[in-house]
């Protein structure tokens, strides 16, 4: 009987993407202590231009509420400030959202530098799509939360005011505060699909499993709404829940294709 020869192009994946000097535990923390720094530094010069451009940016940080007054006319049309110092949390707020949205794509970068020595060639090959993916799942859920949930918390809270007969007079970081917490908190939570299919990936868990117990991670998905959305109002629940339940689904077929590919390499070697 002879032997099946080996893929020689399997082999070449399997081997690590950058052959080198071993790095010790130290080394490794002093290449994670850079990566740290040039996320800071550029996040750092990112804030800088925001400040900088501070009228702008709270501009454009001011049209979900800007829409929701076009609609209520008698909704107050500015936002207030109640000590000296609460402007700071305003000016705080507005450079951390637009910090962290334009400083994003850079952070990934590094950080598929400092793994990139650790995995193989066919390893590598995955880096890219991934890292544009969760680039693309963040974007898409801070752009949700900017969009819609923040307009419409906006919408349920003016309404349950002029409802229970209460003066509206909202102070500025409060409204950052809510917009930051439904923008940047919306994106992560659009990252939730991403790390299913990693999961996956890495073995951790069978695409079986996430089938089997989807009414499970249903609940997770409202309890996460319930904690995320800041009233609670079933309206907004299911707003934040929908979609993260479609890509629930996503994530499932994602990973069944990838799991279905890995098992067809494997009856080709």
């Amino acid at each position: 009987m002879t032997e099946k020869p080996t893929n020689q192009a399997d082999e070449t994946d399997a081997e690590p993407a950058k052959t080198g000097k071993a790095m010790g535990f130290l080394g490794h923390l002093e290449e994670l202590r850079g990566t740290l720094i040039k996320c800071a530094v550029v996040f750092a010069v990112f804030v800088t231009i925001i400040a900088y451009r501070l009228e702008d940016a709270t501009l454009l940080l001011n049209a979900p509420l800007r829409e929701v007054q076009a609609q209520y006319p008698k909704l107050a049309s500015d936002l207030v400030t109640t000590s000296p110092m609460s402007v700071f949390s305003v000016v705080i707020d507005i450079c951390l959202i637009w910090g962290v949205v334009f400083s994003l794509p850079f952070w990934l970068f590094f950080i598929g530098q400092f793994i990139a020595p650790a995995l193989t060639k066919r390893e590598m090959r995955g880096i890219m799509p991934t890292a544009l993916s969760a680039f693309a799942l963040f974007i898409a859920g801070a752009g949700f939360g900017y969009y819609f949930l923040t307009a419409s918390s906006i919408r349920v809270a003016f309404e349950l005011n002029q409802q229970l007969g209460y003066k509206v007079m909202w102070t500025a970081d409060m409204y950052y505060n809510l917009l930051l917490w439904l923008t940047l908190g919306m994106g992560a939570a659009f990252e939730f699909p991403l790390l299913v299919v990693l999961a996956v990936y890495m073995g951790l868990i069978e695409v079986a499993t996430l089938r089997k117990f989807w009414r499970h991670a249903f609940v997770v998905i409202f309890i996460i709404a319930a904690v995320v959305t800041p009233t609670t109002d079933p309206i907004n629940m299911c707003l934040f829940a929908a979609p993260l339940m479609v890509l629930y689904f996503l994530a499932i077929v994602v990973a069944s294709k990838l799991v279905r590919r890995r098992k067809d390499e494997v009856i080709e070697v």
